[in-house]
């Protein structure tokens, strides 16, 4: 699954991925999932043969796309689904770029952009608050008051089920709302302060640590990825 433009979220039992325009997210059979997408969103989807998807990862994953496989997810998919009129690629052609498309994703490391699903009453309450109010700035203790459980119990809870401190995971909501605010044209500083930062630069470079770009060039890069990804140039699949 590809978003050409916009954002995605891919939701497992396992927890929410989340998919913006340089990333490929594959769930193999036998996951029950959902997507949902956010902004002005051009979403591509290919599915792999069991040959194929015997050579990637058995777990749902989110992958960093390649300028190759870009270009082979647009190839496959193309801008213009229902136009029965335009051109398509033979069952060979199509076999040689899935092919590639599975050999840019062996070789693309996957991407840490996850939100784990809490299980404990106590995580879920406190996931409730902060993606209701991402820029809650309250410390674990403070939230542990609210919900009635210590620190040290949250923090044991936080590594053990989701393995990661809970200053990880809530790092990686706020990205996941700074994603849905950038798609839907919100400029660096507004996003920032909306999801709990203090001062723009701390919010780019945690952005840039985890997204691998700034959010300015996240934008820039997003709005020039949709116009390309709409060029007649590009064919679309059979069926």
């Amino acid at each position: 699954m590809y978003a050409a433009s916009g954002v995605l979220t891919v939701h497992t039992e396992r927890g929410t991925s989340i998919v913006p325009a340089n990333r490929v997210a594959w769930t193999p059979a036998g996951f029950t999932h959902h997507h949902r997408a956010h902004g002005d969103t051009d979403m591509r989807i290919v599915f792999l043969t069991p040959s194929l998807a015997r050579l990637i990862p058995e777990h749902p994953a989110v992958f960093l796309a390649s300028g190759l496989a870009r270009e082979v997810l647009l190839a496959l998919t193309g801008p213009r689904d229902h136009d029965e009129a335009a051109p398509g690629h033979s069952r060979s052609a199509r076999s040689r770029l899935l092919r590639v498309l599975v050999d840019e994703l062996r070789e693309a490391p996957e991407q840490p952009l996850h939100l784990p699903e809490p299980r404990d009453d106590r995580l879920q309450a406190i996931a409730r608050i902060l993606y209701e109010r991402p820029g809650d700035n309250s410390s674990l203790a403070e939230l542990g008051k609210t919900i009635g459980a210590s620190t040290r119990t949250l923090s044991r809870l936080f590594r053990n089920e989701l393995g990661m401190t809970f200053y990880e995971w809530r790092t990686q909501l706020r990205i996941y709302h700074a994603l849905l605010l950038l798609a839907d044209g919100h400029d660096t500083t507004r996003t920032a302060y909306a999801c709990g930062w203090a001062n723009p630069s701390g919010f780019i470079a945690a952005f840039t640590d985890i997204i691998g770009t700034t959010p300015g060039r996240y934008r820039a890069g997003r709005q020039t990825t949709a116009r390309a990804s709409r060029l007649p140039a590009v064919v679309k699949s059979p069926g």
